[in-house]
């Protein structure tokens, strides 16, 4: 779990991915639509992909990925972004994160 907070905490906005999941790459697209460039972890690529599931399941994901974090916080999954984007409630939060 350790490992998934330091990662999580790299930039404004973080997505742990996997290479395949077209809802992760949905999430991506709107968030660099939206002029954010989120720091991308694609999890299938990464040996400790088991352990690092585990970890966004025990934080609260319902799926393990997409998982997105805003200012080192989880937001949820594709659900809860699209949600958000969807009441005009994700601007403001990423707006920090402009590029």
């Amino acid at each position: 779990m350790d490992k998934v907070m330091r990662m999580s905490s790299e930039r404004g906005v973080v997505i742990f991915s996997k290479s395949s999941c077209c809802l992760s790459y949905a999430v991506q697209v709107l968030f660099q639509d939206l002029g954010v460039i989120p720091k991308i972890h694609e999890i299938d690529k990464d040996p400790e992909c088991r352990e690092i599931e585990k970890a966004l399941m025990r934080l609260g994901c319902s799926k393990p990925v997409p998982a997105v974090f805003i200012g080192g916080k989880l937001v949820g999954s594709t659900n809860e972004v699209m949600s958000m984007h969807l009441s005009s409630s994700l601007v403001p939060l990423v707006k920090p994160y402009l590029c």
